[in-house]
């Protein structure tokens, strides 16, 4: 019986290191992520194996220590002779020391391994540009179902072996081959679906679910090290196997779980409870049970309800299925899952993304935005400005020429609506993004084209509806299958950084054409009176040309006419010129006119001004 432990332990590393070569060739022939993580699983079994082989060899070499002892022993008749210290025998010794020592070694060794192991996949999986190789799955998928059949047989029987001799050192290598063949089971089903089933990221799916079961044992292997130290020893009972994982004969074998159970209900009720019919009844019928209960949950795939505003695709192995590419809401039946699969849009709701600034939670609450406050992470962008290439000129201390451009921090939400599900799912990967990236390109043309000044006042307007036009524009041309509804301009300012500057430029700038309009009101005001100035005086002038002219005329005239009279009545005539010129002299003059014909009299005249006495004769009324 003991050369079977040896013979099977012997089997059991050979066929693990088999094993686990075949799978790094077939990984490396068909380039699968997948296929270096069972690979590492299966190495890592295969160390557990041929460790256990050797310690199978050292309890073989002590058990036939001791029965060689024994026989000595009879053979002389007496004990006491040949009875000596631990020295005597050599191959327990060497068990214990393997036990105490390289044990633990060889299970920290492990547990480094399969974290190297996690560590290198996830930069392969970084670095990886390929995918599978789609020529050689068919070979790979058929080779992985091959080793599948070889390592179960094997591991079913190893399995057995250990459960029937109770021998605790044939359990991990046991284990680790079932494990494999689950593995290699797993690989082909995730070779074939990623290949001719349209589910191409199969094989990542598998080695992350792998990694994450290596990183379980490692874990579990951590723990073991470390209770290890405060299990008690008691003598005579074997030490427990630090590299045997639990979880690896979990997986390998399920139906374990059951005994487990059993064991646990005896302990629990203090009767055999595993003996009973309905324990017997649930161990026979619980897969068939669970089968069914996936087979139901299979079925329940096959309906599909499409919610109201919603449009889903309806797929076949990853192609659409002719004539019923695109779902309505209602309910619908397909073939269940893996075969059809359904992926749902909401194509009535208006999407929105923003460009130019991401989205900050901690200043989401503020209603008050100023450009000397932070409230979101800005992408500034550049800006054309006509009066900084009016203005080029060169700096004097660098030397170089400023550019005619500024920088502007810019929010522009873009609202859109899927108007064609199958174009926007199928004709380019990530058209969520891609729209952003169109919309960002259109915004980014647009800016380096329009005056900083414009686009911060008046230019809003316009230039809102020709980014939605630009933006319409792009999204057709890679056919996106999406209608942009609104794009709006807001939070337009300078960089937080240089606001407050910027205020001050500003402020100089208004403090400019105010002056500006200032010094042309006072143009327009003197101007105006100037000219009404001059146009008084060039009419004055014309009047007094004019009356120059008439009173000139009049002269001549009354020149004219006096001849006549003068000579007709020469005394008359200057009587009554001189009484006229006397009347113009004295126009202004106070006159007395004295007619009286006493010329010896001396009449005095008090020719001062004086009020008349009527007029201060008023009757005072006297106070009360």
């Amino acid at each position: 019986m003991e050369r079977n432990h040896q013979k099977t332990g012997l089997i059991n590393w050979l066929i693990l290191l088999v094993a686990s070569v075949v799978t790094v060739i077939i990984a490396r022939y068909v380039n699968s992520a997948a296929g270096w993580m069972g690979a590492a699983i299966l190495g890592i079994g295969f160390l557990a194996a041929l460790v256990s082989y050797f310690q199978v060899r050292l309890e073989e070499g002590e058990r036939l220590e001791k029965l060689e002892f024994n026989e000595v022993t009879k053979s002389k008749g007496g004990e006491s002779l040949f009875v000596q210290g631990e020295e005597s025998f050599p191959a327990q010794r060497s068990r214990i020391q393997f036990e105490r020592f390289f044990v633990p070694g060889f299970a920290i060794l492990l547990m480094l391994l399969e974290a190297a192991a996690i560590f290198g996949e996830w930069k392969f999986l970084e670095k990886r540009t390929t995918s599978l190789v789609e020529q050689r799955t068919l070979v790979a998928a058929s080779l992985f179902a091959l080793q599948f059949l070889v390592l179960f047989i094997f591991g079913k029987y190893a399995s057995g072996f250990a459960r029937a001799t109770n021998d605790r050192l044939l359990r991990p290598a046991a284990g680790y081959l079932l494990l494999g063949a689950y593995t290699s089971l797993a690989l082909a089903a995730a070779i074939a679906l990623s290949a001719w089933a349209g589910y191409p990221q199969m094989d990542l799916f598998l080695s992350r679910v792998l990694a994450g079961i290596l990183g379980l044992i490692a874990i579990e292997t951590l723990l073991g090290l470390l209770l290890e130290i405060y299990r008690p020893r008691v003598k005579g009972k074997p030490a427990r196997v630090l590299y045997e994982s639990r979880l690896v004969g979990l997986l390998g074998e399920p139906e374990g779980i059951f005994k487990t159970a059993a064991h646990a209900l005896d302990y629990q009720f203090g009767f055999k409870v595993s003996e009973t019919w309905f324990y017997r009844f649930l161990e026979k019928t619980a897969v068939w049970l669970v089968l069914l209960q996936l087979l139901v949950l299979l079925l329940s795939t096959s309906f599909v309800f499409v919610e109201t505003g919603d449009e889903a695709l309806l797929e076949r192995f990853g192609k659409p299925v002719a004539g019923r590419e695109v779902l309505g809401p209602g309910l619908h039946v397909k073939l269940p899952f893996p075969v059809d699969q359904v992926h749902r849009y909401n194509t009535e709701k208006i999407q929105t993304f923003t460009i130019g600034i991401v989205p900050d939670e901690k200043h989401k609450a503020e209603r008050t935005v100023l450009w000397s406050v932070s409230h979101e992470k800005e992408e500034n962008m550049l800006v054309a400005s006509h009066e900084a290439v009016s203005n080029v000129g060169t700096n004097n201390t660098t030397g170089k020429k400023s550019p005619p451009v500024n920088l502007l921090s810019v929010s522009i939400p873009v609202q859109f609506q899927v108007t064609n599900l199958t174009a926007w799912a199928y004709n380019n990967e990530a058209p969520d993004e891609l729209l952003e990236r169109l919309a960002t390109r259109e915004v980014v043309r647009y800016l380096v084209s329009v005056d900083l000044l414009e686009i911060m006042s008046q230019g809003r307007a316009p230039a809102a509806v020709d980014l939605k036009e630009r933006i319409q524009t792009a999204a057709d041309q890679r056919d996106l299958g999406a209608l942009i509804v609104f794009v709006g301009l807001q939070d337009i300012h300078p960089p937080v950084a240089v606001a407050e500057d910027y205020q001050k430029v500003v402020g100089t700038r208004q403090a400019k054409e105010a002056a500006i309009l200032n010094a042309q009101a006072f143009e327009f005001q003197t101007n105006a009176l100037a000219r009404a100035e001059a146009f008084k005086r060039v009419r004055s002038a014309e009047a007094d040309k004019q009356s120059r002219e008439v009173n000139a005329l009049a002269n001549a005239a009354l020149f004219t006419n006096q001849l006549p009279a003068y000579a007709a009545a020469p005394t008359v005539y200057a009587q009554r010129k001189y009484l006229e010129t006397f009347a113009r002299a004295s126009k202004n003059a106070r006159k007395y006119v004295i007619a009286t014909t006493n010329t010896q009299d001396v009449i005095q005249f008090d020719l001062q001004d004086k009020i008349r006495t009527d007029l201060l004769d008023v009757a005072v009324p006297p106070t009360k």
